[in-house]
């Protein structure tokens, strides 16, 4: 059922979209090229494990920890009434 001008199942549309951009999001910030032995951050030995589990990391668990603490995300207001576009 349609609220107002929207078509049937936007509400769903808005779901799949939310779900595919946090899909892109993650995916481009899989690490990408040659890894490392040593951590970037902290010069420590980066674990054996975790380099065949995450080729192509660069950072320790506990250095890349605070790196992913760290990111801010701006979300896409997806909702359509007024008052949470005048936010």
């Amino acid at each position: 059922m349609a609220n107002g001008w929207a078509p049937d199942g936007a509400v769903q549309d808005q779901i799949d979209d939310t779900v595919a951009d946090a899909v892109l999001r993650a995916r481009e910030m899989m690490p990408r090229g040659d890894g490392s032995i040593e951590c970037e951050d902290c010069g420590d030995d980066i674990p054996e494990r975790r380099r065949r589990a995450l080729p192509g990391t660069r950072t320790c668990v506990a250095c890349q920890n605070i790196r992913d603490a760290s990111i801010r995300t701006a979300g896409i207001n997806r909702r359509g009434s007024k008052d949470s576009q005048l936010r």
